[in-house]
């Protein structure tokens, strides 16, 4: 006759609880898990087009019909053609050369939306050069870093190349992810002034706030980098309601500077700054007090 086994002993109600509440736990985990990884991929693979929204933009129609005095150029690169716009100055002298200003707008405009902007600068009795991303507007070519920084320094060789422009004045500004565009071109050209308006310090870092892995970018923008290391003066502008790009970013830049300046708006990321003119007088003060600007 078989013996039945004595020792078994039935589960207790409270163990069964404890290993319920660790598939549970198991099962959360692994579901942020896959969450994260989902999300992680989708801004991998979506980075450029949340970077470059350049479909997201209007291009507006015959941009040039109602100027005058502007010189349309197109500059062979790698990427195919890309626009740029030349404007002399105010009242210009053709006797002198005069400083000129390279301008890289923010990741959701155009050149086209600058015109109106720079007429205050052109008062000043600068010239501006207006330069395009690759694959904006009516320009051919995708975004990226290395595009943009390529077309940036042809671009700066094109302008310094003119009896018109004085090449040891030269002053970079850049807007948003513009002040990466003119970071970059500050490390392969020599520039009389950097000026970063409402910039980020890196894109690394812009993703590390977002809780993903800083590797990921593929255009990092290191612009902390530049500033800490640039020789000549450097102007941080940004608002102190940013939310796109925070204040705090501005800051960094700031303390990173070895001969900087900031100025602070009242303002945050799509409404600064608050009034042009006061801006380029601002800007003026700086650039005179340094030198650069009579």
């Amino acid at each position: 006759m078989n013996k039945i086994d004595c020792n078994y002993k039935k589960q207790s109600p409270n163990t069964e609880k404890r290993k319920s509440r660790k598939r549970m736990l198991f099962n959360i985990i692994m579901y942020f898990v896959v969450f994260y990884i989902l999300y992680a991929g989708f801004c991998f693979l979506m980075q450029r087009n949340i970077l470059f929204p350049r479909y997201q933009i209007q291009i507006p129609s015959e941009p040039l019909k109602y100027i005058a005095d502007i010189e349309q150029i197109w500059l062979e690169t790698e990427q195919g053609k890309v626009e740029v716009w030349f404007l002399p100055p105010k009242e210009y002298n053709s006797s002198k050369p005069v400083p000129a200003f390279i301008i890289a707008h923010g990741n959701a405009t155009l050149i086209d939306y600058w015109i109106e902007q720079v007429e205050g600068l052109r008062r000043l009795g600068v010239a501006v050069l207006l330069v395009e991303y690759p694959g904006y507007g009516r320009s051919e070519g995708k975004p990226s870093q290395k595009s943009i920084t390529d077309t940036f320094v042809i671009a700066y060789d094109m302008l310094i190349a003119r009896e018109d422009i004085d090449a040891s004045k030269i002053i970079l500004l850049g807007r948003s992810v513009g002040g990466g565009a003119v970071s970059a071109l500050a490390t392969k050209r020599p520039s009389a002034a950097l000026i970063l308006f409402s910039t980020f310090t890196s894109v690394r870092s812009l993703a590390s706030k977002r809780y993903l892995p800083s590797f990921m970018a593929l255009d990092p923008f290191d612009n902390l980098r530049v500033v800490s290391e640039y020789p000549n003066p450097i102007l941080i502008i940004h608002g102190k309601k940013d939310d796109t790009i925070p204040y705090d970013n501005g800051i960094a830049l700031y303390q990173a500077a070895k001969n900087g300046e900031m100025i602070t708006y009242d303002c945050s990321h799509n409404d600064c700054p608050p009034s042009w003119k006061v801006f380029w007088q601002d800007i003026y003060l700086f650039l005179h007090k340094v030198d650069i600007l009579e």
